[in-house]
């Protein structure tokens, strides 16, 4: 059974799609259950001015992903880190245990996507 919050993020999802000149990108998923996360972020003063994402996946996968970027945008750099995908199950009032392994790795794909930024930002 599915929180009132996990099923309000799956049937309205936020911030879905792609931003074509985002700063950082960052891509989990797991082939074993399909779930696929791709995170893109743009940074502005060190905080995260906007962030979108594309997943494909079960309902829980989409609901931790709009919760995700929900939770990271405004945010700067060092709190988005802070995010993780224990906080975000809370927010979602919870996911069934069977939905755990593979649907949250939202935190992880934005982790991804601050670390490709970091990166590049390094090569400048």
């Amino acid at each position: 059974m599915y929180s009132k919050k996990v099923m309000d993020h799956f049937m309205h999802p936020r911030n879905v799609g792609e931003i074509k000149d985002a700063d950082g990108k960052g891509e989990v998923g797991s082939p074993i259950c399909g779930d696929l996360m791709t995170f893109y972020i743009k940074v502005e003063n060190n905080k995260i001015k906007d962030v979108k994402f594309k997943t494909f996946g079960c309902g829980a996968a989409i609901a931790v992903s709009s919760m995700v970027s929900e939770l990271a945008k405004g945010k700067s750099i060092e709190e988005a880190m802070k995010i993780t995908n224990k906080m975000v199950v809370g927010e979602l009032d919870g996911l069934p245990p069977q939905k755990l392994h593979c649907s949250n790795l939202g935190a992880d794909a934005l982790h991804k996507a601050i670390e490709n930024y970091l990166e590049k930002k390094k090569a400048r």
